[in-house]
């Protein structure tokens, strides 16, 4: 690595000289410490990303749908950072499984529980994807970026819970006290909408198709293919 001797490089130089004698003194006891945790950390092999298939997925899908949403943006640095500090809180918002098996408990686990304890929340906001970018003000010209990302990305991730599976293959059907996420449309960034079975309607050929899901706002009916379970659910 060569730059120039600012005073930033050279406080960053002396950092990274301090983590790393640290790091070298330490990693017994550290080492140790992470063992009696239960944390076990695998690397991947260096220069190899096809390794990481799932988050590298992942990786791709956002960067398609913010190239496609910010690519002809004209954006200074922090209005970039403010962006990606957003589409942040988006990904780590999205549902990963129940959090527990109480009916009564419509509260998903996200990434967010891993980072801050908690699910991510964030104020409501106008809706102004179809406003012309001329009539906004900075900020609210982020606040549209977000909007158009959230509105693609969300739905794409939506569609990759349910299963696409060959009629040939069997399926596991929706279940009573199952946790789904119900497809709505127009729904505001960082906003799942979110349900509990609670009844469920088979068609002659024993094939669930229609669902009575409660909601955290009442009771509503809903064809299967609007309802995504969760993984990882108790069987």
């Amino acid at each position: 690595m060569f730059s120039d001797n600012g005073t930033n490089f050279v406080g960053a130089n002396f950092e990274m000289q301090r983590l790393y004698n640290f790091l070298q003194e330490n990693n017994k006891s550290l080492s140790e410490h992470i063992e009696n945790e239960g944390v076990s950390w695998s690397f991947i092999p260096s220069r190899s990303p096809h390794f990481g298939g799932l988050w590298e997925a992942g990786i791709k899908s956002v960067k398609c749908h913010l190239k496609r949403v910010a690519g002809n943006a004209l954006l200074t640095f922090e209005q970039f950072y403010t962006l990606l500090v957003q589409i942040e809180a988006v990904l780590n918002s999205r549902p990963l499984s129940p959090l527990s098996n109480e009916p009564s408990d419509l509260t998903p686990l996200t990434p967010s529980h891993f980072l801050i304890g908690r699910p991510l929340t964030s104020l409501p906001e106008r809706d102004l994807v179809e406003i012309p970018e001329n009539r906004l003000s900075t900020y609210q010209r982020i606040q549209q970026l977000q909007q158009h990302f959230w509105s693609r990305w969300s739905l794409e991730y939506i569609s990759e819970l349910q299963q696409r599976s060959k009629w040939q293959q069997k399926v596991n059907p929706i279940k009573i006290n199952d946790l789904v996420v119900i497809k709505e449309e127009n729904q505001p960034p960082l906003k799942w909408s979110l349900g509990r079975v609670i009844e469920v309607y088979p068609g002659k050929d024993g094939t669930v198709r229609v669902a009575t899901v409660k909601t955290s706002t009442g009771t509503i009916k809903r064809s299967c293919v609007k309802l995504c379970p969760l993984p990882n659910q108790a069987k």
